[in-house]
């Protein structure tokens, strides 16, 4: 139970700072291509750590195991960046252009809403079977659940500050 409240506690922490950057992000003038970069490598590094650290505190892996999963789990990380990346440029872009979408600019913005989840959950259906190979079905299952779980957080974090198609 305390695992738990604290989990949920991390997730809340997490999302917290998540919120207050997209805020932040909302709220100041278009910045160039590198800017906007600089930005997501940053806050992707900071979800990624966050990421691993609650993973890592609430999985117990010996040795071995840990050699083999921590450097494949960094390579599922680099490939959600990928994801990730392409979803906040969407983001930036919705939310510069919001005022003046048309009807087919919401449609291809909820379009790659549905794209980025079938990416996400057609990656962890691919890692699910790697990282069974590593440390076994439930601890699998284990880690699958915390990065989802983390990942809804962000999404929500996220969805709560885009705002609404007008």
């Amino acid at each position: 139970m305390r695992k738990t409240f604290a989990f949920v506690l991390a997730t809340f922490l997490i999302s917290v700072t998540t919120v207050t950057w997209a805020v932040g992000q909302q709220s100041r003038p278009v910045p160039d291509a590198a800017s906007i970069d600089k930005a997501l490598q940053t806050f992707r590094a900071d979800l990624q750590s966050n990421r691993s650290d609650l993973i890592a505190k609430n999985i117990t892996l010996t040795t071995a195991q840990a050699a083999k999963f921590w450097p494949m789990f960094e390579v599922y990380q680099k490939e959600q960046n990928v994801i990730m990346d392409d979803q906040m440029k969407s983001i930036q872009h919705y939310v510069e252009t919001y005022e003046t979408l048309d009807d087919a600019g919401a449609l291809s913005m909820m379009k790659a809403n549905f794209d980025r989840d079938d990416r996400m959950n057609a990656l962890r259906k691919k890692w699910l079977a790697e990282f069974q190979t590593i440390v076994g079905t439930k601890l699998t299952v284990r880690v699958m659940q915390i990065d989802r779980q983390l990942s809804m957080a962000h999404q929500l974090a996220f969805a709560t500050q885009i705002p609404l198609v007008r």
